[in-house]
């Protein structure tokens, strides 16, 4: 069976997470392991609401911010998957990892 890790990227510092991403990338073909992406979904606005008080209606304008993302997969090679996931990232990126399990077509379940 075939093990795809699959990587996900979150950051509001565009700059950090692309250097970070093709750093990644670098990393995981001078291994040799087979990797897609890094794949760019588009930018999400996100408002928080501030308050000055607990009570309704006495609020200040939302704070408003980006949050920009990127994915990829390491197929196989999950030795080179552990080492890339326990690599030490900048702070201000946000990493969710996913690994799933492919069989082979043709494969029988027994």
């Amino acid at each position: 069976m075939t093990f795809v890790t699959k990587l996900s990227f979150t950051s509001g510092d565009r700059d950090v997470l692309a250097e970070t991403v093709e750093d990644v990338k670098t990393t995981i073909e001078r291994k040799g392991a087979e990797c897609k992406g890094p794949h760019s979904a588009p930018a999400e606005r996100v408002q928080v609401p501030l308050y000055k008080q607990l009570r309704a209606g006495d609020e200040f304008s939302p704070w408003e911010y980006t949050v920009y993302s990127r994915s990829m997969e390491i197929h196989g090679s999950d030795d080179i998957a552990r080492e890339v996931v326990a690599t030490d990232f900048p702070d201000s990126i946000h990493i969710e990892v996913q690994v799933d399990r492919k069989k082979p077509l043709g494969h029988r379940r027994d």
